[in-house]
């Protein structure tokens, strides 16, 4: 089944101009490079207007649908009008919109500054939802859709090439990594795991449809950053010792030396959940547990333990 990816750009007068054709352009070169590259078909429409997204929607039926261009927050993603001004359109205007196509759009990229917002709301009708936490640099936003398109066509599911997204900007030198988040629907359906390919050039195993609960969510990550920042781990003279006791290497950490325990604990554990580095992550918990072990988040910790399927 082919699969249409819809780009909506949209860089009004007035604001900031971003690379928006590079983005597009090495997107669309690492689509006709991908080894699924006929399984894709690339749509754009550019200068972007409010009208012009409902009128795509119903004339190109995406199952991935792309936002490159500025976002502000609370008050929402930046399209233009009809003077090519900025037209500003909220989360819950766009979730309204998504929820009319909720049988066919897969995955919403929303790769713009504080899209967090819209992307929650988004996720309450659409699967997988991807939006910025906090502002994000024209490279970082580049290097992560190029990773992210190339993971979806060479056949990988959306939570690998999102993971492989975040971990391209910090391969690139781009410590904004932890920028891009990833939301999914409440109930997503269990089955629904990669963008659909024929089952045969599928290359990552099925078992992964059948192990959904083993990926860490929200809850467990707040646990773990909380409980790293009690045991007193996350101190500034105990970051290097934790490093290297759970096999990191300290250097390759640009936030090593945030001025709070708590910056450095957040940016730890969404770090290494980000590159799926569940070694690291086990051996955090068993660094938690000396501390913890008869307190009352023994039990948090043996509950993440068995998801990480520590050993």
């Amino acid at each position: 089944m082919v699969q249409t990816i819809l780009i909506l750009a949209a860089n009004p007068k007035g604001t900031t101009q971003l690379r928006l054709d590079e983005e597009v352009r090495e997107i669309d070169a690492g689509l006709q490079r991908a080894k699924h590259r006929d399984q894709f078909v690339l749509e754009q429409k550019w200068a972007v207007r409010p009208r012009d997204i409902h009128r795509a929607m119903l004339d190109i039926n995406p199952s991935i649908v792309h936002f490159s261009g500025h976002g502000t927050g609370d008050e929402g993603l930046v399209f233009e009008d009809e003077t090519g001004s900025a037209k500003l359109v909220d989360g819950e205007a766009l979730a309204g919109l998504f929820e009319l196509f909720a049988d066919q759009v897969e995955c919403v990229v929303l790769n713009g500054c504080y899209s967090q917002v819209q992307a929650l709301a988004i996720a309450q009708h659409v699967n997988y939802v991807i939006g910025m936490k906090k502002a994000i640099g024209d490279r970082a936003a580049i290097e992560f859709a190029v990773a992210f398109y190339d993971a979806l066509a060479s056949g990988r599911p959306v939570e690998f090439a999102y993971k492989f997204g975040c971990a391209a900007i910090r391969l690139a030198g781009v410590p904004e990594q932890l920028t891009p988040i990833l939301k999914k629907k409440p109930d997503i359906d269990e089955k629904v795991i990669k963008i659909s390919l024929p089952q045969e050039q599928l290359s990552v195993p099925n078992e992964l449809a059948s192990e959904p609960d083993q990926e860490l969510n929200d809850s467990d990550r707040e646990i773990l950053t909380e409980l790293l920042i009690r045991s007193g781990r996350a101190e500034y003279s105990a970051r290097k010792a934790l490093c290297i006791k759970t096999g990191i290497e300290p250097n390759q950490l640009g936030f090593l030396r945030q001025s709070t325990d708590a910056d450095f604990a957040l940016e730890l554990i969404s770090y290494l959940h980000s590159v799926d580095d569940k070694q690291a992550l086990c051996k955090i918990c068993k660094e938690l547990e000396i501390v913890f072990k008869r307190g009352k988040y023994s039990a948090d910790l043996e509950n993440i333990k068995s998801k990480l399927n520590c050993k």
